[in-house]
């Protein structure tokens, strides 16, 4: 850990929230490893924090941070090697059956079926699961999600971002209290990310509680409540944006000379002489 890292440890709190009434998720010293030929690799390292009901809460960190195999384990995919969580009241080992029918997965690829419709994905993942009135159903997450106009056609025509939006809508379907978006924009352009980030801002707004995973600062930076950056195992930030800004030393405010660009150069000299003036110099005005 760089001394970067080891200035802004001493600043948190040594342990999150310990209430639980109001949190979706609680986590408590997840420990994972990985066996490999010569030794095991641990990729989690005693992780702890809390997430709020009815917020985004992102998990930054960068490639092998370990963030894919937390949201497995929560998600009750991968089994722990130690430590404690619970997921919407209920505890990862002893209770997996409750937390999968509370939960929504979205994985980093889209799960969708390209030979069917948007709508006919919808309704598909609505029968799968036993629910009535799955048209009904199907067309009220079209509309949520701006893909009405797109309902009738293969999904194969569908840009990415228009994948991924009828990927989140289909881990809607039943409406769990707890959603998992791991590295949702990955490989998406602008204008898909934002439609992305648009759908999962209305997530929240409806009250459901988002635990997102990205390597993106600024997908962090707009869409999450609460922000914990994931290194090498173990949570060595956790906050607010505002608390986490708050870590590092004030800005400094420096003098920088501006240089004039081409255009202002260029109208500088060809201004005046457009109005009829013998010259455009700074140096004529002075003169007259």
């Amino acid at each position: 850990m760089n001394e970067q890292h080891r200035q802004v440890l001493p600043m948190l709190p040594d342990d999150p929230d310990d209430s639980t009434a109001d949190q979706a998720i609680r986590v408590r010293g997840l420990e994972k490893s990985y066996k490999q030929k010569k030794e095991d690799l641990r990729v989690l390292r005693g992780v702890d924090f809390d997430v709020a009901r009815g917020s985004i809460f992102a998990l930054l960190g960068s490639n092998g941070a370990g963030k894919t195999t937390v949201v497995n384990i929560l998600s009750t995919l991968l089994k722990a090697d130690a430590g404690t969580a619970t997921v919407a009241g209920f505890d990862i080992a002893t209770q997996g059956a409750q937390v999968r029918e509370s939960i929504s997965l979205t994985g980093q690829f889209a799960a969708v079926d390209e030979i069917l419709t948007g709508r006919e994905n919808l309704v598909l993942v609505a029968r799968l699961r036993h629910l009535k009135h799955g048209a009904q159903i199907a067309d009220d997450l079209l509309d949520r999600f701006q893909l009405t106009d797109a309902a009738k056609r293969r999904v194969s025509t569908y840009s990415g971002g228009m994948r991924r939006r009828l990927d989140i809508a289909m881990s809607l379907i039943g409406n769990p209290p707890v959603i998992f978006l791991d590295e949702p924009t990955t490989g998406l352009d602008p204008q898909s990310r934002a439609e992305v980030w648009n759908s999962v801002r209305k997530l929240a707004g409806q009250g459901s509680t988002v635990l997102l995973t990205t390597q993106y600062l600024d997908e962090a930076e707009h869409l999450a409540d609460r922000i914990a950056i994931l290194h090498q195992g173990r949570i060595i930030a956790n906050g607010t944006l505002a608390e986490l800004t708050r870590l590092f030393p004030p800005a400094k405010v420096e003098y920088v000379e501006k240089q004039p660009t081409l255009e202002e150069v260029f109208l500088a000299i060809v201004g005046d002489k457009a109005n009829g003036s013998s010259s455009g110099r700074p140096e004529d005005e002075e003169l007259r």
